[in-house]
């Protein structure tokens, strides 16, 4: 297993968050303004680009933001979604912020908190599907 912190969005990316978020839950507007600023974290099993998400800073003082948590449907129950979420939130650290937050699909949620996430505020719906805002101290 290979982990890497990339500063800009490259294909493996995009073909994992086009595999899971649009062709298996039918998102549509996967791809946005956000993907230029961010920083991305990619995962690879034996040579393969298997999972990914982003963060970037928030709107909030000291607290950055991780979305587009996605592992290929053959690879999830793996535990590879709880190494992408810690090498994202090693690299919050090394780049100073105290707090993360994420906006988690609620079928996700006890992944999150299992992680020590705890849910902020309402749930709401994105694309039609329920979200709600989660964060977590660091």
């Amino acid at each position: 297993m290979i982990i890497q912190i990339l500063n800009t969005i490259n294909d493996d990316i995009k073909q994992i968050r086009t595999d899971v978020f649009m062709k298996e839950q039918g998102f549509e507007n996967e791809f946005d303004e956000i993907d230029e600023i961010a920083k991305f974290v990619l995962l690879f099993i034996d040579g393969k680009a298997v999972g990914t998400c982003r963060f970037f800073p928030s709107d909030i003082e000291g607290d950055a933001h991780i979305g587009r948590m996605a592992v290929r449907k053959l690879y999830r129950g793996q535990n590879l979604g709880s190494k992408i979420m810690l090498a994202a939130e090693n690299g919050i650290r090394r780049d100073g912020f105290k707090t993360c937050s994420l906006s988690a699909q609620v079928q996700a949620k006890p992944f999150y908190e299992s992680l020590g996430y705890v849910a902020e505020g309402e749930e709401y719906l994105d694309e039609g599907c329920p979200h709600v805002m989660m964060r977590k101290h660091l």
